[in-house]
């Protein structure tokens, strides 16, 4: 396959890093964007194939002037990867509204502005695949994860929705969903609004002490994650989804069957909502 132009968001750590080393040991060019100047020399010593530019997703600033490198370098985009984000963590009740606008800043309109910018060139190729890394949680929620859920899930729709518009002109848009990896998203990375309200002590702050407890310990692996969403990209008709990891693929199938028994449980009280059959003709 021919040469690949990559632009990779959120390449410190973690995902974006080790895609961005992996593309690059492939032969493909890759912009990587970090969000620290000393982080650029680190991202470049990987490879000569990879360019670190600085960029803050929440300013629209150095998102627009990040798209324009890539082009200027490589005259096109075929892969976006919105990988930037981070996880708000406490109970719904308790995350500040601060926090809340500034975790949708990040998760949801920090991947919009790159959407935005990049989708002019690929409507001129007729060619590009939008890779969204959302997460399990875009799918599930969880106690003490409402708030980063409502982000994820935000950023569910908007790739799907995404997907039918651009489908026709040869653009691809893949969510991907991460369950629990070995990276810093439960780390370093995590914003903690720690639970006050006694009330939540065996929901939301129970889950909070569970998620840090297994930070450095989680099942799923980031090379192979990388792998996974490369090979995204080779195939002529990717998903529309792919889950990530067998924690990722478990909480979803139980999510879906849930899902399926629910609706099939209270059907009785939603489907007669309609206007009668007469009144509809």
């Amino acid at each position: 396959m021919a040469e690949k132009i990559w632009l990779i968001t959120g390449c410190s750590t973690g995902f974006g890093r080790e895609l961005a080393k992996l593309a690059a040991g492939k032969g493909d060019k890759v912009v990587g964007t970090v969000r620290k100047p000393e982080h650029q020399e680190s991202l470049e010593t990987l490879s000569e194939n990879i360019t670190a530019v600085l960029m803050d997703v929440t300013d629209h600033a150095t998102v627009a002037a990040g798209v324009q490198k890539a082009i200027d370098l490589h005259g096109r985009i075929d892969v976006l990867v919105n990988n930037a984000g981070y996880g708000s963590l406490g109970s719904v009740e308790e995350v500040t509204e601060e926090e809340t606008f500034r975790q949708f800043d990040v998760n949801v309109f920090g991947a919009l502005r790159l959407i935005r910018a990049v989708l002019p060139h690929m409507r001129q190729q007729r060619s590009g695949h939008i890779l969204n890394i959302t997460s399990i949680a875009g799918l599930q929620g969880y106690p003490g994860v409402g708030i980063y859920n409502g982000s994820k899930f935000a950023l569910e729709g908007i790739g799907e929705g995404l997907a039918a518009d651009v489908r026709p002109l040869g653009i691809r848009v893949t969510n991907v969903e991460p369950g629990p990896f070995r990276t810093d998203w439960a780390g370093r990375s995590a914003t903690f609004t720690a639970s006050k309200i006694d009330d939540y002590a065996d929901s939301a702050a129970k889950n909070l002490d569970s998620i840090s407890g297994v930070s450095g310990r989680q099942k799923g692996d980031p090379v192979r994650a990388a792998e996974a969403m490369y090979a995204l990209t080779e195939l002529d008709n990717p998903p529309m989804h792919l889950p990530l990891g067998s924690v990722a693929y478990k909480r979803f199938r139980a999510k879906l069957q849930a899902m399926s028994e629910e609706l099939d449980a209270f059907a009785h009280l939603g489907e007669p909502t309609d206007f009668p059959e007469e009144v509809t003709h």
